[in-house]
């Protein structure tokens, strides 16, 4: 079937997270007087890397709340048991500098823009939907999308199938007409593929990894356009792997 619509990962794909908090964490603890007690910049790095993937993976999991994960990102990081209030004051600190340091790829907006008149784009994120509204808006990209779709929303979080199935329900498509890009193989390219989806993985990074049968891995959003047109040219059946 034609491809009429992409749908987009946000964090490390649309939007620099790594660069941004990275960049926020280490002028928060700088500013805390906090780096040398954890440890320098690598291992402090480190320490809140660990701390989000755990936290963030028991808000997805339903465990959390998504202000209560960020709570237990603080507790964690710090290994200090903090009061709520404290732990929300301590995590808006750093809140402060990490959207301070918010940038776009700089890819971004011209593939939103030279796909704009090709299909229509969406996002689908595993973050809460209030935060990437507010995100995108802060941004300057909101309008680009005519939906965000997001895991609190949809009760499903990536890569089950209903999260991908679900969102395709919502722009009123078969999966077999919707294309994903994310930059996570795992969650975004397999997860996107076995809901049905054609399932394109940005691999930014450059690994040696090959994508499995039914992922198409580009090194850039650049690539995504050309790829786009050759799926939808003439009215084609999708025929990316």
């Amino acid at each position: 079937m034609p491809l009429h619509a992409v749908l987009w990962d946000i964090d490390d794909t649309l939007f620099d997270y790594i660069g941004s908090d990275r960049t926020g964490v280490l002028r928060h603890l700088r500013t805390e007087g906090l780096l040398a007690a954890y440890g320098g910049e690598a291992v402090a790095l480190t320490r809140w890397q660990q701390a989000m993937e755990t936290e963030f993976a028991r808000f997805l999991a339903g465990e959390l709340g998504f202000l209560e994960q960020r709570r237990a990102r603080a507790r964690t990081f710090l290994g200090t048991p903090l009061t709520d209030a404290e732990a929300d004051a301590w995590f808006g600190r750093y809140l402060a500098h990490y959207e301070a340091s918010w940038e776009l790829f700089p890819d971004s907006v011209p593939t939103l823009d030279a796909l704009a008149p090709l299909v229509r784009q969406a996002v689908l994120s595993n973050a809460s939907t209030a935060n990437q509204e507010r995100k995108l808006t802060t941004l300057g990209i909101r309008e680009r999308f005519e939906a965000v779709l997001c895991a609190d929303d949809l009760g499903h979080a990536k890569p089950a199938p209903e999260a991908f199935q679900g969102a395709c329900a919502a722009l009123g498509l078969p999966p077999s007409e919707v294309l994903y890009v994310g930059d996570r193989l795992d969650i975004d390219g397999l997860g996107a593929r076995d809901a049905g989806l054609a399932a394109v993985w940005l691999d930014r990074t450059g690994t040696d990894e090959q994508p499995p049968a039914g992922v198409h891995r580009i090194r850039g959003l650049a690539e995504l356009p050309e790829l786009v047109r050759g799926v939808i040219g003439f009215g084609a059946p999708s025929t990316i792997r």
